[in-house]
């Protein structure tokens, strides 16, 4: 008997145990104080439907649309996340999944509510997807989804996110950070600068311009326009300040002097305004293109013109020549730069090696530009994205933006490449 006593005693405190246990688990799960709100509007993407806005998203009616948002930790830690979601008429379950864990929460309900979702935990700072994605529904859809809320030990003040839409940041955070190279020429008057761009396989994703001559006043290099279109382009800047291209005064405006066959021209506006030109151009990954552009002032006005060099053809090319009016200047501030223009790509990676730079001066005289400080826009600044990186790779300088990666590398570092030692050998006597 006193066995099984012992035993009915034993098999007593286990089950007691087990339902303590059970009762903390299912403890509902509240933030912590710490609590920040991700605007889903600027920090996400979507696939297979849905519609995303400065709201965040609606139109939210196919089980296959997923929500894609980002964020960057500071350090390792805990996560607890919510929605902030306003449910549609009858009840539906949502599927939360990060780090490689999902979780599923049933919502109903009239107006916002906030649904806690769980907790994740993060071994270091890093970037972090949450997924988001319907699963099963009673009503129309699955609702409208705002923001995401996060606290815990791994949310800190320096968590990396588009915070706001001031200033049309939506838009520019779902671009992506935009990255420079910027080259010292120690006040020389510049005449000639040339350089060299390769785009590796894998990263001619579309909206990326791999800018690899840029001056005071324009730039030139190469884009993905789309999936069938490829452009070589180079603009200056009118010296009237406007993002209209239309108000522009007659005297101030750029005027065109000549142009390459087969080379639009015209006027751009909304990120300054001035003259444009651009060769359509399929250009190829793992190939090295050369760029080669002039700046001769004349006492009133400045002279850009612009050659692009593709080996596939062994020839220079003349993109354009633009006469910019109210300048008198030599190139200046040389730098080369990687944009994504396209929001909907903000969330892929690209990359390109930046090599063989040379400044030719008034009087012939070629000098290597074999040092760099790397610099970032706002976006960057701003601590609203973390996925920018820049420096020396295999001999060249490299530029990398978009796609959420973790290593970046922090801004207004300087670079040194080794030095080619042999200028660029150019024939000026045949260029077009």
């Amino acid at each position: 008997m006193r066995i099984y006593h012992l035993l009915f005693i034993l098999l007593f405190s286990a089950c007691k145990i087990d339902e303590n246990s059970l009762i903390e688990r299912e403890t509902p799960l509240n933030h912590s104080t710490n609590r920040v709100l991700v605007p889903v509007g600027g920090n996400a993407w979507l696939q297979n439907g849905g519609e995303l806005s400065e709201k965040g998203l609606s139109k939210w009616t196919n089980s296959n649309t997923q929500c894609k948002v980002y964020f960057k930790t500071a350090q390792g830690g805990k996560f607890r996340l919510s929605l902030l979601l306003k449910p549609e008429p009858g009840s539906a379950k949502i599927q939360v999944s990060a780090l490689g864990i999902s979780k599923a929460i049933q919502v109903s309900g009239a107006g916002e509510k906030e649904f806690m979702v769980g907790e994740w935990s993060l071994g270091k700072a890093t970037y972090v997807e949450v997924s988001i994605q319907g699963l099963s529904k009673t009503g129309a859809g699955y609702g409208e989804l705002s923001q995401i809320g996060l606290s815990g030990t791994a949310i800190t003040p320096d968590l990396s996110y588009v915070k706001d839409n001031k200033d049309n940041y939506f838009y520019w955070g779902r671009r992506g950070p935009s990255v420079h190279l910027n080259f010292p020429t120690d006040g020389k008057q510049i005449e000639w600068f040339y350089s060299e761009i390769t785009v590796p396989k894998d990263n001619d994703v579309i909206g990326s311009y791999y800018m690899a001559n840029g001056f005071g006043e324009g730039y030139f290099g190469i884009q993905v326009n789309s999936t069938t279109e490829r452009r070589v382009l180079f603009s200056v800047w009118s010296p009237f300040e406007t993002d209209n291209p239309n108000s522009i005064p007659p005297d101030q405006r750029i005027q065109l002097l000549k142009k390459g066959p087969g080379v639009y021209t015209g006027e751009f506006g909304n990120e300054g305004a001035g003259g444009q030109s651009y060769l359509v151009f399929l250009w190829k990954v793992g190939i090295t293109y050369s760029f080669l552009l002039r700046g001769k002032p004349d006492g009133t006005t400045t002279t850009y013109t612009a050659y692009f060099f593709a080996p596939e053809e062994n020839q220079w090319r003349l993109i354009a020549s633009f006469k910019r009016p109210k300048t008198n200047t030599y190139l200046k501030h040389l730098y080369s730069f990687l944009e994504n223009f396209d929001p909907e790509t903000g969330n892929q990676t690209r990359m390109a090696l930046y090599g063989n730079q040379w400044a030719g001066d008034s009087q012939g005289k070629w000098t290597e530009l074999s040092k760099m400080n790397f610099t970032g826009d706002n976006t960057a600044r701003k601590n609203f994205r973390k996925d920018y990186a820049g420096g020396l790779n295999n001999g060249q300088f490299f530029l990398k933006n978009c796609g959420f990666f973790a290593d970046f590398v922090p801004l207004d570092g300087n670079f040194e490449r080794p030095l080619k030692k042999v200028a660029p050998q150019i024939d000026f006597g045949k260029l077009p």
